[in-house]
């Protein structure tokens, strides 16, 4: 509808989004072309971007579908005024006046005319300023349009003031001079390139024209008292029907309300406070963040369905009325934690998750992705504890023994992993599993099964007898035998340690001695090529010149032996198949 086209016009006039402002103004004329008022808008919006051309149409327009209407010749006196057409300004301010004498946007366009028309009127001689004609009429502001280094300028109301000051009166010209700006203006209107920086080490003549001596520029002073600035003009002001100043009204006193209800949520005045952005709703229905703020206070008394009701109808008519993704993420996210507070088991929570996931689609807002990490754990923790069972978990435990024995190694695990998500404490389960996986040569699953077990029982024996098997099919020899070693401190005469030991030793002097096959040899350097802490080894510059000493400097290799540190490290690559000892 026109009228809405209308209001977007006016509040992109009013944040000054003159732009935005014309395009509105535009549609509106489209549905409703016979409206004065629209045209009289779309004037006010072309004279503030400057472009004095349109805004004249568009007043013409406006005086001729509404001839007796004293804001229209304002619109026509300000274009021509613009445009430097004085007289048609005069003209125009002063038909106003028959309509309305007592208008005073028309006596003050009129008292400007009459000093732009004098001014313009006075003699002067081409020989004060060469540039008088370079600044008249409306080709200059076309010209300073038209070139990219001088159109942001046009943007900058000081910058405007001054080339209106100057095409007023050409002789004012020198007191901008050293504004780089108007000099750039200049270049462009004469057509010539004008440098506005020189370098600091250029020599720059004195030029009397362009410098003038300390005693022409008092006498000047004296001559001519300075002038205050001018206060620059404001933007035209918008036409509001009835209907329209009466809403601008009701939401003026809506935020009246919201800032009562702002104050008395504070203080923890609930009541109040629900009170107040009720009396804001019924004032205005557009500002979603009256059900937002009132939900909010539902969530503190613990009202928590009449939160999710007002952030529901928040969501609604944010959709209708194109609210930012902003406003809807924040309703939703309360809406989320008002569900986090009703939840008693762990499917409460699904509901609660899916809308912090839908918050996060409109704004992706840190409070509410961990609001929805938060929400994801209490209902991971919570299932859990609704599904932990310790005799269920034996006797699933029990039954993955039995496929065990059998050589059924899925289905063992199957009943292995039901007994941990029973009773995800017991070591046992891990350790289990971990033999499974071992035998089913899913070793990395395997290693973290067993290490999943140490961390439940560091005294679980069998959890070091499960890694370090691991470890030894994964020929991680002198890893499984670090961790055989460290299950002997908790049982010193546990034979499958002592056994895993042997076994290991076997291993690591066999690469001391250089009996493995080149293929074997080739796989194990391969394998310890991938391994970090090999690489820091190898990477160590201590250990470079080790490796030196031992070829070329026998007594410094011998007090080398000698350090535990080192031999550890050559152990390490000797276990790998990096180096051998003779």
């Amino acid at each position: 509808m026109a009228d809405d086209a209308k209001a977007k016009g006016n509040a992109a006039f009013a944040s000054k989004d003159y732009a935005a402002a014309i395009r509105h103004f535009s549609d509106a004329i489209a549905l409703a072309p016979d409206n004065h008022v629209l045209y009289s808008n779309r004037s006010a919006a072309y004279a503030s971007l400057k472009n004095y051309s349109d805004a004249l149409i568009d007043a013409k327009k406006t005086v001729e579908l509404k001839p007796d209407w004293s804001k229209g010749y304002s619109r026509l006196g300000a274009a021509h005024f613009g445009l430097s057409q004085y007289e048609d300004a005069l003209s125009a301010y002063k038909k106003g006046l028959e309509f309305d004498p007592n208008n005073e946007p028309l006596r003050a366009g009129l008292a400007d005319a009459q000093k732009a028309l004098a001014e313009a009127s006075r003699p002067r001689s081409s020989a004060a300023n060469p540039f008088g004609d370079a600044f008249s009429g409306p080709e200059m502001w076309t010209r300073l349009t038209a070139d990219p280094s001088t159109r942001a300028y046009l943007q900058q109301p000081d910058f405007v003031k001054m080339m209106q000051d100057i095409q007023r009166d050409p002789n004012k010209l020198n007191l901008h001079l050293n504004d780089k700006r108007v000099m750039q203006a200049i270049g462009v209107l004469l057509n010539v390139k004008i440098q506005t920086s020189p370098p600091a080490d250029a020599d720059i003549p004195d030029s009397p024209s362009a410098s003038p001596s300390p005693s022409e520029r008092k006498r000047a002073a004296e001559a001519e008292p300075a002038k205050q600035p001018e206060p620059e003009p404001e933007p035209e002001p918008m036409d509001l029907s009835d209907e329209d100043k009466s809403a601008k009204q009701r939401k003026a006193e809506a935020l009246k309300e919201k800032e009562a209800g702002n104050a008395a949520y504070k203080k923890k005045d609930f009541d109040t406070a629900i009170q107040h952005y009720t009396n804001a709703l019924e004032l205005d229905d557009e500002d979603i963040s009256y059900l937002t703020n009132r939900a909010a206070v539902y969530l503190e008394m613990g009202k928590y369905e009449d939160c999710i009701k007002d952030c529901d109808k928040a969501v609604e008519r944010g959709r209708e009325l194109r609210s930012d993704f902003k406003m809807i993420a924040r309703a939703l996210t309360r809406k989320g934690t008002a569900l986090v507070k009703m939840a008693k088991c762990s499917k409460d929570y699904d509901p609660a998750i899916e809308t912090f996931q839908k918050a996060l689609t409109e704004h992706r807002n840190p409070d509410t992705l961990k609001k929805l990490n938060e929400a994801e754990k209490a209902k991971k923790d919570l299932e859990q504890l609704e599904y932990f069972d310790p005799k269920l978990a034996d006797e699933e435990r029990e039954k993955g023994n039995e496929f065990f024995k059998q050589q059924k190694y899925p289905e063992a695990v199957k009943h292995y992993s039901e007994s941990i998500r029973r009773n995800p404490k017991d070591p046992r389960a891990y350790s289990n599993r971990a033999a499974c996986y071992t035998k089913l040569a899913a070793l990395p699953e395997g290693l973290k099964d067993a290490e999943k077990c140490i961390e439940l029982d560091p005294t679980f024996v069998k959890g070091y007898t499960r890694k370090g098997a691991v470890q030894y099919f994964m020929k991680e020899y002198d890893k499984a035998l670090e961790t055989y070693r460290e299950g002997l401190k908790y049982d010193a005469n546990n034979q499958e340690l002592l056994e895993g030991i042997r076994t290991c030793i076997q291993q690591i002097n066999k690469a001391s001695r250089g009996d493995l096959s080149p293929e074997e040899l080739k796989e194990r350097q391969a394998k310890a090529m991938q391994d970090p802490e090999i690489q820091i080894i190898l990477q160590d510059p201590v250990m470079r010149q080790v490796f030196v000493d031992f070829q070329e400097n026998p007594k410094a290799a011998q007090e080398h032996t000698k350090n535990p540190m080192v031999m550890n490290k050559i152990q390490k690559l000797v276990s790998a198949g990096i180096v051998q000892m003779r």
